[in-house]
C-alpha cells in the first residue's frame, strides 16, 4: 500500500500548529491517490501526545528515547532515515518551520530525494505532484513539480493549509526501536531561549 507519511512537530508538550494542518492536507492527498496517512512522533515521555495524535492517521509510528526529549537534528536525520529506508513512502511531509528547515535538506540529500520548500500549495496528480511555492517575497506564486519519480519530500509553510476534521481512522501504533547507540552525539541540547516580549517601536 502506498503511505504519505508526517513528521508530528511538538515543542515543550505541545503538538504544533503545523502538525494538525499537515495531516489534513496529506489526508486529503492520501486519499486522491489511493494511498494510506502515517504520522511519526519521535520523543520521550510523549504519550499524551501519541493519544491525540494516533487517531489522525492509519498508522502511528513512535520513536521513544531519552535523547530526543527536545529536538536535535541528528538524531532526527538518523530516525528518519531508518524509517523512510524501510517504509518507502510516496511522499514525507515536514513542517517548514526553524527546525524543518534545519534538518530536512540534509535529510532529503542523504537519501538522494527530492525536496521542494516551504509549499503552500500540494496537489495530487497520480504518483506525482504540483506545488506551489512563492518566489520574490511572496509576489510571485510558483507552481512547480519534481523531475525525479517518487519518493518525494515537501516542507509545508505553517498557516498554508486549513485543518479539516474528519472520522478518526485506526492509528494502528507502531513502536520502532531507537537508531541511536552509545555512541556521542555531535550535537546537543543546552536551553530555549526566548526573545523578550517589548512593544513595537
Amino acid at each position: 500500500m502506498k503511505e504519505i507519511i508526517v513528521l508530528a512537530e511538538h515543542r515543550r508538550g505541545e503538538l504544533r500548529d503545523v502538525t494538525w494542518e499537515m495531516l489534513s492536507k496529506g489526508r486529503q492527498m492520501a486519499e486522491s491517490v489511493g494511498a494510506e496517512i502515517g504520522v511519526v512522533l519521535l520523543g520521550y515521555g510523549v504519550n499524551p501526545l501519541a493519544e491525540v495524535l494516533r487517531h489522525k492517521a492509519h498508522r502511528f509510528f513512535l520513536i521513544e528515547d531519552q535523547r530526543v526529549e527536545t529536538y536535535n537534528s541528528e538524531i532526527y536525520e538518523k530516525a528518519l532515515t531508518q524509517l523512510i529506508v524501510e517504509r518507502k513512502p510516496l511522499l514525507t511531509l515536514i513542517g517548514h518551520t526553524a527546525m524543518g528547515m534545519d534538518f530536512a535538506p540534509s535529510l532529503a540529500a542523504h537519501l538522494k530525494m527530492p525536496l521542494a520548500t516551504d509549499c503552500i500549495g500540494i496537489e495530487a496528480a497520480g504518483e506525482a505532484f504540483s506545488l506551489t511555492r512563492q518566489l520574490y517575497g511572496g509576489k510571485v506564486n510558483a507552481t512547480v513539480s519534481f523531475l525525479k519519480t517518487a519518493p518525494y519530500m515537501v516542507t509545508v509553510r505553517s498557516g498554508a493549509f486549513p485543518v479539516l476534521e474528519k472520522e478518526a481512522l485506526p492509528g494502528e501504533m507502531m513502536k520502532l526501536p531507537s537508531p541511536l547507540t552509545e555512541q556521542g552525539l555531535a550535537k546537543r541540547f543546552l536551553q530555549y531561549v526566548e526573545a523578550a516580549v517589548g512593544e513595537v517601536q
